[in-house]
């Protein structure tokens, strides 16, 4: 099983760093995943990762004080919002998975907003 999450673990950081480059895909939820992969499957590259200039810090946050910050949530509540109106008016979706699309968005959207936004004093 570790040779399998280790590679689950170099995908999801693959996608994570081209997230980091493309709006809408969204880059600390990849690299969490690939954070997980790696502590089933690489303490090295756990610790590497954990610890990396760039994409380290938010990983710390998350996993000290569930931080997700303002520039994230704005990012995440637009793009479902841009989902939802585009899903409404511009799709022929049956109405029940635009429903479940909504209400899967409506809660994301709580937890995001729901999340503080800075570490604490």
């Amino acid at each position: 099983m570790r040779p399998a999450l280790f590679v689950v673990g170099w995908f999801f950081f693959g996608l994570g760093a081209v997230g980091a480059f493309l709006p809408g895909l969204p880059t600390v939820p990849l690299m969490l995943v690939a954070l997980w992969a790696f502590s089933k499957s690489s303490p090295r590259f756990h610790d590497w990762l954990y610890s990396h200039r760039v994409f380290g810090p938010p990983l710390q946050q998350w996993q000290a004080h569930r931080v997700i910050p303002i520039k994230a949530k704005v990012l995440a509540v637009a793009t479902m919002a841009a989902s939802a109106i585009y899903m409404g008016f511009f799709s022929d979706l049956d109405t029940w998975i635009m429903w479940s699309a909504g209400t899967v968005m409506l809660i994301g959207a709580a937890v995001i907003l729901s999340s503080p936004s800075r570490v604490p004093d």
